[in-house]
């Protein structure tokens, strides 16, 4: 794997570490290239339950595309969008432990995660129509279904961020700490997620993904076929026996 992320393993969680600190962890196209290779090798690998994605300084989650990098003609793209993540269907469940400020792509990065934990100094923002361009990586297609359309509006047109405190507010993210805990914090609900069935957590973000703008008839169907599989899984029925001999439960991930 590449230094421009760091990878960490503890039980069934992984963290991924966007590394270019002297660059604010702006992304390029060998930072997209190696995050990636790290989100295909977790989806791919049983063991890896939950990913937690964090940067490696504390003012910047990543101060998103590496603009000297793009005046050059570089392009930080895979298969699977900017920086490897965006247009990516992600099956497990990831977390964004924002350790400081996210901005265009880095704050793309960000949406394109499941829950965020944000440290209290970080702020967030698209401001590519400030540099001859829009939010072209999912900002203006994530924003609005994560906050009120007129203030995601509002965001997009001006260019002028947030704070993490407004984003807690809005619901954009789900927990703000102070810097130091940011880490702590992720780590703690990204346990608490790893300690449920992986299977049925899967299933579940799914179901809550795909359903999205589906109507309720569709939405039942989906649902239905998706807990006939996971009633028949092996986890399930270790669930029942572990709840019945109160004893903690040892998941298969099947």
């Amino acid at each position: 794997m590449a230094d421009e992320v760091l990878l960490q393993r503890q039980d069934h969680i992984l963290t991924i570490t966007l590394n270019r600190p002297e660059a604010r962890n702006a992304i390029n196209l060998a930072m997209a290239q190696a995050l990636d290779a790290a989100l295909t090798d977790a989806e791919n690998d049983d063991e890896v339950w939950v990913v937690v994605l964090t940067g490696a300084e504390e003012k910047a989650f990543s101060a998103g595309m590496d603009l000297k990098a793009f005046a050059r003609g570089e392009a930080p793209f895979t298969p699977n969008g900017f920086a490897g993540i965006t247009e990516r269907s992600f099956a497990k469940p990831l977390l964004c432990a924002a350790n400081g400020s996210a901005f265009a792509g880095g704050f793309e990065v960000v949406l394109s995660c499941d829950l965020v934990v944000a440290a209290e100094h970080a702020l967030f923002g698209i401001p590519e129509v400030q540099r001859g361009l829009f939010a072209g990586a999912g900002g203006l297609l994530r924003l609005p279904r994560r906050i009120p359309r007129a203030i995601a509006t509002q965001m997009a047109l001006t260019g002028e961020p947030i704070t993490a405190a407004r984003a807690y507010e809005l619901g954009l993210v789900n927990a703000v700490v102070a810097g130091e805990q940011v880490m702590a914090a992720t780590m703690a609900l990204a346990e608490r997620i790893a300690a449920n069935a992986p299977l049925a957590v899967r299933l579940s973000k799914a179901i809550l993904r795909d359903t999205m703008d589906m109507s309720e008839a569709e939405g039942w169907v989906r649902n239905n076929a998706s807990f006939e599989a996971v009633a028949a899984s092996a986890d399930a029925l270790e669930g029942a026996l572990a709840f019945a001999e109160k004893r903690a439960a040892k998941w298969q991930g099947r």
